[in-house]
Parts: structure tokens; sequence; C-alpha cells
């Protein structure tokens, strides 16, 4: 399994009461067969909304350390640490995780 087929997520809830959602996949594109596709997304949905969509340093096949990653940015965006927008996350979407 990869990202290229199977999105990995985790739900925060924000200190002002708002439900998120972060989300690191391969972003679908019409124009290009999925298993030619490498770059991976984070996406981060705030009740309902698309609120950021980012490109991250992940390789389709790192599921694990997306889940690290969506875990990390759902406990800063819970704890208050980390403000709901791109700038916010876009050092995550740098940054690779560690296995």
């Amino acid at each position: 399994m990869s990202l290229r087929g199977h999105a990995v997520e985790e739900s925060a809830r924000l200190p002002d009461g708002r439900s998120a959602v972060v989300r690191i996949a391969v972003p679908g594109d019409d124009y290009v067969e999925r298993k030619d596709l490498d770059t991976v997304a984070l996406e981060l949905h705030v009740d309902g909304r698309l609120e950021a969509a980012l490109n991250t340093v992940l390789e389709p096949d790192q599921e694990s350390e997306a889940l690290q990653l969506v875990r990390r940015i759902a406990s800063g965006l819970e704890s208050g640490r980390l403000e709901p927008t791109a700038g916010a996350l876009e050092p995550f979407a740098d940054e690779m995780p560690s296995t």
C-alpha cells in the first residue's frame, strides 16, 4: 500500500471548538496515471473546508512517516501551538520525519 491509493488522516479539535482533519496523500490528476504520480500533498480541512494544501518532501511509499506527520500536526493544532494556516504548516511539509 502507498499514499497513491491510501490517504493518511488524523482528526483534531481546535481550541475554538472547530473540527479539523489533517490529510496526506498523492492527489489525483486527470492527465497523469496514478502510478506515475509522485507528489505527496498535505491538506488541512477545517469544518469541512479546505484551509491549506501544500506539497511535501515525502515519497508515495512513506506511509508510516506520513502517519507520524499527521499525528504531530493534529496534536499541535489541538494544543493551540499551531495555527490552522498554510504558513504554520509549511515547515512540516518541508520536514522529513524520522522512522
